[in-house]
């Protein structure tokens, strides 16, 4: 029951009973709801603050998980550039190396992300900067890998080559060991028929008429005919800048524009042109300049049998 309240009235000296307006009454009773409902209000707000709703809870979690794979995903990158730089090394040091190619440098390889902001459509997200920092690392990487893999491309070709020009390369005895002995150097000597010092370009092997005679690499036949100093010859162009001679044959078993492979038969041993007993005249030239035939038997001889076809080159007596 509510309380009832009285006011002293001095007029009358009396206590009398405080009546109450309706309408204060339904003041009081207005501002009272729209207190507890702005006291509600504020509440929920601050509370909300800390209590989610489950959907909120479950976006949290997926950030959360994504912010994992993301640090997961920047440790994978970079333990492949870890890697990609280790290939791109030995790229250089060791594959363009061997193979005489130029190395790439890194102003090549991580060329093109300068200049216009290509990430500018990812801006303004709460993540823009994880989401910017994660792609362009992704395209410098993507980059790299296109680089190395054109590199990789370039060795393959130039390993077919080096294929191609390691079978052409002058690289065995034109006449078989067993069948010759040296009689003449790449030397100054006498010559035999004119009887004046002149330089011996080539070596002179010793072997009977008939002897087979074999290509020392792989190349195409640019001359085969019958001169009046070399006799029967044939010219073989190796490529790479080699070329080899083959004189004084019996009989040219090729043709000209014939292309030979090391160890083809071209031609027999013989005794024609300036010749003063059957032989093989043989000489080998790189870009025209005549190189010792001796530095181009390694596929052919030991150590001690390489030096002692040196000695036997440097003490015998030129036939032609």
């Amino acid at each position: 029951m509510a309380k009832v309240k009285y006011y002293y009235d001095e007029l009358t000296l009396s206590y009398r009973k405080i009546k109450v307006k309706k309408g204060d009454y339904y003041r009081r009773i207005l501002f009272s709801f729209l207190a507890i409902i702005l006291i509600a209000f504020l509440g929920f707000i601050t509370f909300s603050q800390f209590i989610m709703s489950p959907k909120q809870r479950a976006q949290k979690r997926e950030l959360e998980n994504l912010k994992l794979h993301y640090e997961l995903l920047t440790k994978r990158l970079e333990e492949t550039a870890v890697i990609l730089d280790e290939i791109q090394q030995r790229d250089n040091n060791i594959y363009r190396s061997y193979f005489e190619a130029n190395p790439i440098t890194d102003e090549q390889r991580k060329a093109g992300f300068g200049g216009i902001n290509r990430y500018k459509d990812l801006e303004g997200y709460d993540n823009s900067q994880l989401i910017i920092n994660l792609t362009k690392e992704v395209d410098i990487l993507s980059k790299q890998l296109v680089v190395q893999s054109k590199s990789l491309d370039e060795i393959v070709n130039l390993a077919k080559d080096k294929e191609n020009m390691l079978a052409s390369i002058p690289a065995i005895l034109p006449v078989k060991k067993e069948d010759f002995y040296v009689a003449s150097g790449f030397q100054m000597r006498m010559h035999p028929i004119l009887k004046i010092n002149k330089f011996h370009k080539g070596m002179d092997f010793s072997a009977a008429k008939g002897t087979p005679i074999y290509a020392s690499g792989n190349g195409r036949v640019i001359l085969a005919e019958r001169s009046s100093t070399y006799g029967n010859v044939v010219y073989i162009s190796h490529g790479y800048g080699y070329q080899t001679i083959y004189a004084h044959m019996s009989k040219i078993a090729t043709a000209n524009g014939r292309y030979v492979k090391r160890g083809d038969l071209i031609g027999y041993v013989g005794n024609t042109g300036l010749s003063v007993s059957p032989h093989l005249h043989y000489e080998v030239l790189k870009n025209g300049v005549s190189l010792n035939p001796i530095n181009f038997y390694y596929a052919d001889l030991t150590l001690e049998e390489f030096a002692a076809l040196q000695k036997a080159s440097e003490d015998s007596q030129s036939l032609d």
